[in-house]
């Protein structure tokens, strides 16, 4: 069965070209973790200030096990205070000034294909 992972980032108005650039350059990062079938980060279009950031899986186990891996902590290094930078890089500020995990599961859906 398949869960569904959503950050909600709250982000400042000038800092969410910044956190687009941040998911771009590690675009494909996590698609090789097993259990992992997709990603997409949503860019707010109104006044809202809340990016959300969509992963699915195919079970909890699948999510859990990326989330103590060696890959996330890579990918999240240097983001908050309990990871180190690479060594000679400069850590990066965090953009996001909180965040949300939200956990559900796909109870119906559609394939939105032509009719």
């Amino acid at each position: 069965m398949t869960i569904v992972k959503i950050n909600a980032i709250t982000v400042p108005a000038d800092s969410g070209d910044e956190l687009g650039r941040r998911f771009a350059a590690r675009a494909g990062a996590v698609d090789g973790q097993p259990g992992f079938e997709g990603f997409e980060l949503l860019r707010p279009t109104d006044d809202r200030s809340t990016w959300l950031v969509i992963t699915r899986w195919a079970d909890e186990e699948s999510f859990e096990a990326w989330k103590t891996s060696q890959s996330f902590d890579r990918a999240h290094r240097g983001t908050s205070g309990d990871r180190n930078a690479e060594p000679g890089e400069a850590p990066q500020r965090p953009v996001g000034m909180e965040s949300e995990l939200w956990s559900y599961e796909v109870a119906t859906g559609s394939g939105g294909g032509p009719r």
